[in-house]
């Protein structure tokens, strides 16, 4: 377990993680967690008293890594941006759970679900990292029949977000 104390900070503009609260993990922390990657990777461990697992730290280049602290996470420590937390990480090589309603639509498909075994478990985490990304059960359903979808066509995460904006942008 690697330890180190960090400062909540928060994006002002940059692209896409505009807004995201986040802090910095140092690159000794990250090169003794993955040494030579320049990767994503799922760490587990603690931040203050608040357990997490298969928390992704993002590369930002030069050997730079962020762990992004979203609102639930706020909440549950009390803190906002400036706020001075304790981490301790160690990588989390725990394959994501399945969402249930996921399974079960799987089970009901068994050529989707063929598809699904048959790719690479960071293929698979693409999906359920996806599905899983939003709160509402309408929007989680409405992922899970799009995924269903792409695997009973064969498409790769890839090929079904591409095959999607086309269909938004020929609206």
């Amino acid at each position: 377990m690697h330890r180190f104390t960090a400062t909540i900070e928060q994006f002002a503009e940059q692209g896409e993680k505009t807004g995201w609260t986040y802090i910095d993990v140092p690159a000794e922390v990250t090169e003794a967690l993955m040494p030579g990657t320049k990767k994503a990777f799922r760490v587990k461990g603690k931040i203050d008293a608040m357990p997490i697992k298969g928390v992704a730290l993002v590369p930002m280049g030069g050997g730079r890594y962020i762990l992004a602290i979203n609102a639930t996470m706020r909440r549950e420590l009390r803190k906002k941006k400036g706020g001075m937390v304790s981490v301790q990480l160690a990588v989390d090589k725990a394959p994501l759970e399945i969402p249930a309603a996921f399974a079960e639509c799987l089970a009901d498909e068994p050529q989707a679900r063929a598809v699904f075994d048959a790719l690479k478990q960071s293929h698979r985490n693409y999906y359920i990292k996806w599905i899983t990304g939003v709160k509402s059960d309408a929007a989680v359903a409405k992922r899970i029949s799009a995924v269903i979808t792409a695997l009973l066509k064969n498409q790769d995460f890839v090929e079904m977000m591409r095959a999607m904006k086309a269909e938004k942008e020929f609206r």
